[in-house]
């Protein structure tokens, strides 16, 4: 059986589905491949304000939001054990006229309430099949299924993952290197209401990062855990007994939430870096995880990803809000690659060095974290700035996810 269709989005996970739901709203015929994984994990995505305005442009805001939980308070510890180390700073919500800075949503969850929506739209056709293998021509992209089936199409959207056979199969190389670090993910269970506050406590090893997590069946405060740590450390816990797990878990978090409970089994992933040294090619373009990967530092990655996906509805919705006549045409791909590289880069890079810096244990660097540490504490503007743009950036964002209020507002506001 073929199928022809304008645009191919390979990969179901949940940059994939914003771009495949977002693009059929903007009137393209999509088809979206590949098996979506919608499994119970212990992955959860903080999703910002700016990704929570592109999901309200494909009306899935309210959804969201309803299946995550807020978070108001976002908080950074340095356990470091540095001579130099600074007081915990907290940045409230509230310093920039807000409410909550996003919601932290299971990731399974999402990818189910994406699916769910993508279903509806009659313009989306869904095949879970794999992909296994890619042909390029000068005008399509012919997609063979397993099964037999074909998909041509004009543009390839590549959202398969940091594996992404659509991007080797387009000859788009990537920059990779690891990290000496494993990150153990986990859902808590905990005797004390989180109160909506994020705390992420920078170690020598990493970050170890408690989020807001809504309840979880009969567990009423609950929390998800991202915490790095060397891989002789990961190896360790990983095979002692759970309550003694729990208690080097709850020590980590200083024991504000109480005594934690697991309420599912942990698991744990290598820490690995990658950077396309291209967003597009010939007929394809590249987006979450296709893209770039990066560890889990200031849950920048999804955001990332989302803000991928917006700015190629942005830019094949054209000026005008209609769909361009070719998708796939060199133009197109060019100015989505144009748009996406200076977000992607210094993301990737701003990632990569706040990590390294806490692996680093030289004086100097000590002394320069704490240094930046005392200057948020200490200066409302700066403070506030930054909060505007780790929630929702406006340099070069896409427009569906721009701050309309002026941070002119914010920086009026006293210290």
């Amino acid at each position: 059986m073929l199928l022809d269709t304008e645009i191919l989005v390979a990969g179901p996970g949940a940059a994939g589905l914003t771009a495949a739901i977002g693009l059929a709203q903007a009137g393209y015929r999509v088809v979206l491949a590949g098996p979506a994984d919608t499994r119970p994990t212990t992955r959860t995505v903080a999703l910002f304000e700016g990704s929570l305005r592109f999901l309200g442009s494909l009306e899935m805001r309210d959804t969201v939001e309803q299946a995550g939980e807020p978070l108001a308070v976002m908080r950074i510890s340095d356990d470091t054990g540095s001579p130099f180390r600074r007081p915990p700073v907290s940045f409230h919500a509230r310093e920039i006229g807000t409410d909550v800075f996003g919601y932290n949503v299971p990731n399974s969850v999402l990818v189910s309430l994406l699916l769910d929506k993508a279903r509806t739209i009659e313009n989306i056709t869904i095949r879970p099949q794999l992909i296994e293998q890619y042909d390029f021509s000068d005008d399509r992209v012919i997609a063979s299924l397993d099964g037999g089936d074909t998909i041509k199409a004009r543009l390839l959207v590549a959202a398969d993952g940091a594996a992404s056979p659509a991007r080797r199969a387009a000859g788009i190389s990537t920059q990779t290197w690891d990290y000496p670090q494993v990150a153990l993910t986990a859902f808590l269970d905990h005797p004390f209401s989180h109160e909506n506050v994020s705390t992420e406590f920078h170690t020598r090893q990493g970050p170890c990062t408690f989020v807001p997590l809504p309840p979880q069946g009969e567990h009423r405060h609950c929390s998800s855990l991202v915490w790095l740590m060397s891989r002789r450390e990961a190896e360790r816990r990983l095979t002692l007994p759970v309550e003694d797990l729990e208690d080097e878990i709850s020590l980590a978090g200083q024991y504000a939430l109480g005594q934690v409970k697991l309420v599912r089994p942990v698991n744990s992933y290598p820490m690995r870096g990658l950077a396309a040294r291209r967003l597009s090619g010939p007929r394809i373009v590249l987006i979450g995880e296709a893209a770039h990967v990066f560890p889990p530092i200031g849950a920048q990655g999804l955001n990332l990803g989302f803000r991928d996906a917006a700015h190629l509805v942005e830019v094949l919705a054209g000026e005008a809000g209609v769909s361009v006549e070719d998708p796939g045409e060199k133009d197109i791909t060019d100015a989505y690659d144009a748009k996406r590289r200076l977000d992607v880069g210094s993301r990737t890079f701003g990632v990569d060095f706040l990590n390294r810096t806490l692996l680093n244990h030289l004086p100097p660097v000590d002394l320069l974290r704490a240094a930046g540490t005392t200057a948020l504490a200490g200066i409302g503007p700066l403070r506030r700035r930054i909060m505007q743009e780790g929630m929702s950036p406006q340099a070069g964002a896409p427009l569906v996810m721009r701050n309309k209020r002026r941070m002119a507002d914010c920086d009026a506001l006293p210290n």
